[in-house]
């Protein structure tokens, strides 16, 4: 292995995604369209051919054509919606095309960041992309996994995050953090939902796993002749972003052969193999290949295309199932009944809409996309959140049977005793005109009797307005719901 580790292999091209999900504020999504129309964003649509070479780099081109057709009808609607779909992925971009610098402890990389995404999703999610190129000729396969693991790293936690810095221009950013937040996407902050960080001691953002950016990659590799195939040992450095140790040495994470080679054929792909191989775990996506250029340019235009809005999917399928079972967590079930029928309205939208189990008509990407769901654990999340919609069925259905019960018995006595004693004692002195003066001459019990009467009316009026304005606010709720 240490043999393997020795011989560095060099790669020809490196492209990174480095991808951010985030909370969006409740209500703020439009305001955040027209913030990003303000900073220069362009909304992205399929029909706008023109844009499939703008944000990717000299050289490779995605075809909208193709990537829509990779998707099943019901799939593309959500992934590749017309302007006015609210209930779908709607992707704004900008050209950047800045020159920058990282500086490590061990090195610094030239690169270039190419293009910023926004998506902004359905259940007040959304993506932030930035797109990458390495700029160096023949680069260390080991230096791209150390860009790649301190550019995604937006909060120092590390000595190694604290000695690392990105130039870009005449600028200097200690974080990568504040290079994205403060010069790639500098209006996004403000619509951040921060209400997670209530609890927290350190963090400044609302990460949903923890500080890091999760990694789309292709690395192009120069071919070895006296090499049969990609190593195990690189594709699992690979998957663990093991760039550089402290002396700057390759590095790899884990001794034991076995490990790592029962590792890999989990979550490798290897229909290509030995030239390309797509390795898939919870915090990188990334392709290996040593085909040929005219190849190489292929594999990372679909990177670019179709396996990246498969990937986005993935992890909004993930982050969705995990809001809507820390939703459920946080119930009152005695005491949040809109809260119970909102959460139902949730999950059935989810899984009516968003979740299903075939997505792409092709089979490699099929099996991709498989892998990556199997990668988060979805379908096991998925099966939870319907365990929960149908507890939560359950809880309601015997709740409201109960409450219809106890109201029913209620206004059976109230009804039999002020409509037979209530209406017989006094039902005659309130016909048109109303006699005011007899009521004065009334008995105790006719007085009852009229109390009776009119308190009888009075309830069937009052709950007749309840349940009026609750069905209001129930449909007004989810109205705003849907909206968002």
């Amino acid at each position: 292995m240490m043999d393997e580790l020795s011989s560095e292999p060099l790669l020809h091209t490196a492209l990174l995604q480095f991808i951010f999900p985030f909370s969006i504020k409740q209500g703020e999504a439009m305001a955040l369209i027209h913030r990003l129309g303000k900073d220069g964003f362009t909304r992205f649509f399929l029909d706008q051919k023109d844009l499939e070479d703008a944000y990717y780099g000299d050289g490779y081109k995605v075809s909208h054509e193709k990537m829509e057709r990779s998707y099943l009808p019901f799939a593309a609607h959500v992934l590749f919606p017309r302007e006015k779909d609210k209930d779908s992925f709607r992707r704004f971009s900008r050209v950047n095309a800045l020159e920058c610098r990282l500086e490590m402890p061990q090195q610094a990389v030239n690169f270039q960041v190419l293009s910023t995404d926004v998506f902004i999703c359905p259940f007040q999610l959304g993506f932030i992309t930035v797109r990458v190129r390495l700029e160096e000729d023949n680069i260390p396969f080991s230096t791209a996994l150390e860009f790649a693991d301190r550019f995604r790293t937006l909060e120092n936690v590390s000595i190694t995050d604290e000695c690392t810095t990105i130039h870009c221009g005449e600028r200097t950013f200690k974080q990568t953090e504040d290079f994205v937040f403060r010069n790639l996407v500098d209006g996004l902050e403000p619509f951040l939902d921060a209400s997670e960080l209530n609890g927290a001691y350190f963090e400044t953002l609302p990460f949903f796993v923890d500080e890091r950016m999760l990694v789309q990659a292709f690395y192009g590799f120069e071919r070895q002749e006296d090499k049969d195939e990609l190593s195990v040992e690189l594709r699992y450095r690979a998957s663990q972003l093991d760039g550089l140790d402290l002396q700057g040495k390759p590095f790899i994470s884990a001794s034991d052969p076995d490990y790592i080679t029962e590792y890999i054929n989990k979550h490798s792909y290897n229909r290509w193999g030995p030239d390309t191989y797509y390795i898939t775990n919870e915090q990188t996506f990334c392709c290996l290949s040593r085909a040929t250029p005219e190849i190489a340019t292929h594999l990372a235009n679909q990177m670019y295309g179709e396996y990246y809005y498969g990937l986005l999917l993935s992890i909004f399928h993930k982050i969705v199932l995990l809001k809507l079972a820390n939703l459920h967590s946080r119930l009152s079930i005695t005491r949040d009944y809109n809260e119970i029928e909102d959460l139902i309205f949730l999950i059935t939208k989810f899984s009516a809409k968003y979740y299903f189990l075939e997505l792409i008509s092709q089979s490699q990407g099929r099996e991709i996309f498989i892998q990556l769901r199997k990668v988060y654990g979805n379908d096991a999340l998925f099966g939870e959140v319907k365990q929960t919609l149908d507890d939560l069925f359950q809880y309601q259905n015997k709740f409201q049977a109960k409450r219809r019960d106890m109201l029913l018995m209620i206004l059976t006595v109230f009804t039999v005793i002020s409509g037979i004693y209530g209406m017989n004692q006094v039902i005659e002195d309130l016909k048109n005109p109303i006699d005011w003066s007899k009521m004065l001459q009334y008995s105790p019990f006719e007085y009852l009797a009229l109390f009776l009467t009119c308190s009888g009316i009075l309830v069937s009026l009052i709950l007749t307005v309840r349940e009026l304005w609750n069905g209001s606010k129930s449909r007004r709720r989810k109205r705003l719901t849907h909206e968002e």
